[in-house]
């Protein structure tokens, strides 16, 4: 029987979870030093008429070439201001994910161009379809906790709605929150307005959010126009931020892993005076990715130890400063689910759950990003309660230490009929696809390997589980504001 899902609070030595810590005290002080140095110094781009004004009309200095420094006493009541713990909610109901410190939730992938289809094997274009397959896929799984859109719609009518299309998908097939991805404001705008209709309305969802929106930078210290209208869109109007600035070693960052902390941190710091200034209070969850480049790819490497090391670190240094902190985790760079994938996969899932990151995204992902797998998201949901299981620490107690039972044993006797061995198997992990038989029973059945038994559970879920049906009426609004978006001009 699968198990239900179960957040995961790390680092807690009242729970005796298992410890994991990356970066020093002084190590992280000396990074949010020189972090405020580049802000105070060097600052950041920006040429968003609004933002621009913002930042003029505070303590902050803006320059003729559209250059932001900012003073530290200014960052230091922005990170003041942004609140400890925030929460999404499915739209059944169920306050489900915890964004609080060292509160721990899983989640699929977002935007891959591609999947693999399930019929012919070949990579292709993913669809409204495939969203909505992953969406079906992560209601199920136990051990995801929201669901990100896994694929891009490539087939909407219009290529700049495809946004709102993923919206639908996800909601129609997914109890569970959502963490969506919007082309600019006003497809973010749009989402909202097809949320507030499940929600019961404009406060009823700052208070109870359905999804948290996912804004990705690539250009560090240097905001284009569409990333502010989503971070000042979502400010305004309470919707948690997930802001995730990137960065490539050696290329858009410097080669040292602790200069590029410096400069994601100073990149997240701006990002937070900034919505600071247009409303106080908003929630945010900040990241990055950095990783170092692979020739022959214009993306960033999502297997690398590297990557890895500073998820971890900037989680660290994200709770120190009382701030919430995303990663990304259980990607790959493999094209295929295969050992490769395997083994990327493990790395990111244990390292940010040990950290204790609070949203963990881009569960399925291959390729770098590039390619969504079905999958891969069953394999990573069994890693996943592999790794939860070794987070759990070990209990030291009365009953855990079982003197009484190794008393009333004795030497050589046996434990499977007693009732302790009953209380505890039960908290013990069970695979589903993983096999524990030996040589003999295995090849007997077939001699399947991992990916033999992985797929056949893909198609089982799809087949037999139906998400709870989504209100008609609800849906169809939802279409009205999809087909006013898709007849705008390209």
């Amino acid at each position: 029987m699968l198990e239900k899902t179960m957040l995961i609070k790390m680092n807690q030595q009242a729970y005796g979870t298992t410890r994991f810590q990356i970066l020093t005290a002084d190590q992280i002080e000396q990074i949010y030093f020189a972090a405020l140095d580049v802000l105070e110094i060097s600052g950041a781009r920006i040429f968003h008429e609004e933002a621009l004004k913002l930042f003029t009309n505070s303590d902050a200095v803006v320059s003729e070439t559209n250059r932001v420094r900012i003073p530290t006493a200014m960052i230091e009541r922005a990170i003041g201001s942004c609140p400890s713990k925030s929460t999404l909610t499915g739209r059944n109901g169920k306050r489900s994910v915890k964004l609080q410190k060292n509160e721990v939730a899983f989640g699929s992938g977002a935007d891959a161009g591609f999947v693999y289809d399930r019929k012919s094997g070949k990579r292709r274009e993913s669809t409204f379809a495939d969203v909505e397959a992953a969406a079906k896929i992560v209601d199920y799984l136990p051990r995801l906790d929201f669901c990100m859109s896994h694929g891009r719609v490539s087939n909407a009518p219009n290529p700049k709605t495809y946004d709102r299309h993923q919206f639908l998908a996800m909601i129609k097939n997914c109890t569970k929150p959502l963490v969506v991805t919007s082309v600019d404001g006003d497809g973010l705008k749009d989402q909202w307005e097809m949320a507030c209709l499940l929600q019961g309305g404009e406060k009823e969802f700052r208070l109870n959010p359905l999804f948290a929106s996912f804004i990705r930078s690539d250009s560090p210290l240097m905001s284009n126009t569409d990333t502010v209208d989503k971070l000042l869109f979502a400010t305004q109007k309470g919707i948690p931020a997930v802001y995730t600035p990137c960065a490539v070693l050696g290329v858009t960052a410097p080669a040292s892993i602790a200069g590029v902390l410096v400069q994601t941190l100073a990149d997240a710091l701006f990002t937070v005076v900034l919505c600071c200034l247009k409303k106080p209070g908003s929630p945010l969850l900040l990241g990055g990715i950095q990783s170092v480049m692979v020739q022959a790819k214009v993306t960033p490497s999502y297997g690398s130890p590297e990557l890895h090391l500073t998820s971890a670190a900037m989680t660290e240094i994200y709770k120190w400063l009382g701030l919430l902190s995303s990663s990304a985790g259980g990607c790959t760079d493999a094209k295929v689910v295969d050992e490769q994938a395997a083994s990327e996969s493990v790395m990111s899932i244990y390292n940010n759950l040990m950290a204790g990151t609070n949203l963990i995204h881009q569960i399925g992902c291959l390729d770098g990003g590039l390619t969504g797998s079905l999958s891969s998201l069953v394999m990573c949901d069994e890693i996943i309660g592999m790794v939860k299981q070794i987070a759990k620490g070990i209990q030291v107690t009365d009953e855990t230490l079982a003197l009484d039972i190794l008393k009333e044993v004795g030497p050589g006797g046996e434990f499977l009929s007693h009732d302790h061995t009953y209380d505890h198997w039960k908290e013990w992990f069970r695979p589903t696809i993983i096999d524990r038989s030996n040589y003999e029973v295995w090849s007997n059945s077939g001699s399947k390997t991992y990916n033999d038994r992985l797929e056949p559970e893909v198609d089982r879920i799809l087949e037999s589980h139906a998400p709870e049906p989504l209100d008609e009426n609800i849906v169809q609004e939802m279409k009205k504001i999809i087909n006013l978006a898709d007849k705008k001009e390209v």
